[in-house]
């Protein structure tokens, strides 16, 4: 009726749809309710976290790094979470358009194994599983399409809080592009013992499994 109100008057087109001319303009006057408000809260809250991310964050991973920032949001129901109610992150991604981007299987490859270079040491052995911040950081590359062609972004991951605390991005898979998200993270974090993992993959003579950092630097 509001998008038509210019063409036909309210009366008309309330008496046309059954509803009353007073009930309406009651409906126009109502406040957003308090859902709706918190609704539209967190959904600027999403969209800084997908922003940040390059778009590539999914409601998993925005689901993570909120709680990591001190939210208490239910990611598929809104149910209770530990403190608070909250909207459910899931249903305002999809309202919003939100999407991760997705891994497609024709994508270029973004880890080769150099057959020649001896494996470095695995000193997690496969258990990623941290008990404080700053202890585990596990990296990786990935790929976004874009109209332009791909983009690769390295990241590197808290174990404890699953929070990225290093990324880079590059249209080129050579080892700066690892090394800048690594820095960035050992910049941002000054860890005074860190294990730093990856698979044992190389780009650019960048092989490296797991290797320990001290003191803030590489």
């Amino acid at each position: 009726m509001s998008a038509n109100q210019t063409d036909f008057p309210i009366a008309a087109m309330a008496r046309t749809l059954g509803v009353s001319k007073a009930g309406y303009y009651a409906w126009v006057d109502r406040q957003p309710s308090a859902r709706r408000l918190a609704d539209t809260a967190l959904l600027k809250r999403i969209r800084t976290v997908h922003l940040g991310s390059h778009e590539t964050y999914g409601a998993p991973r925005v689901h993570a790094d909120l709680r990591d920032q001190g939210e208490r949001h239910s990611r598929k129901h809104g149910s209770h979470c530990t403190c608070a109610m909250g909207p459910a992150i899931a249903r305002l991604m999809r309202e919003a358009g939100l999407v991760g981007t997705s891994h497609r299987r024709s994508g270029p490859v973004t880890t080769r194994r150099d057959r020649e270079a001896r494996p470095a040491p695995d000193l997690v052995d496969r258990n990623f599983a941290a008990t404080a911040p700053n202890r585990l950081w596990v990296a990786d590359i990935t790929y976004v399409p874009t109209a332009a062609g791909f983009l690769y972004l390295a990241v590197v991951l808290d174990a404890f809080s699953r929070r990225i605390v290093g990324w880079a991005m590059a249209t080129h898979l050579r080892s700066e592009l690892v090394l800048d998200a690594l820095e960035m993270a050992v910049t941002q974090r000054r860890p005074r013992d860190v294990i730093h993992h990856s698979d044992q993959g190389s780009q650019g003579r960048f092989n490296r499994s797991s290797q320990r950092l001290g003191g803030g630097r590489l």
